[in-house]
């Protein structure tokens, strides 16, 4: 990860992007995904029945799509998330082709 320093440095520095998600539960369980550097928001509700934990990793993931489909492959992106379980939970996510 790169220092605030680094990524102000001099010319031919990549432009950065900072995202940032969340995801709670009130009345129904509802993501919020905020594209700092672009001014775009995302609020997605996931109705009644899902979890604060799934939220937010939901949250993540829809925030990963959002850079894939609007972002370029050249820039540098953050992704800022307030739930160190669902980013250990995508992280330890294992495919199979049996699945």
């Amino acid at each position: 990860m790169l220092t605030t320093e680094e990524r102000t440095r001099g010319p031919g520095t990549p432009q950065w992007f900072v995202w940032f998600t969340d995801g709670s539960r009130m009345e129904g369980t509802g993501v919020v995904v905020y594209g700092q550097s672009l001014g775009r928001r995302l609020i997605i509700s996931l109705g009644k029945y899902a979890t604060v934990l799934q939220a937010k990793t939901y949250a993540i993931l829809a925030c990963a799509y959002e850079i894939q489909f609007y972002g370029r492959p050249e820039k540098c992106v953050s992704i800022c998330s307030d739930s160190q379980t669902a980013l250990k939970a995508l992280q330890a996510v294992r495919t199979s082709p049996l699945v």
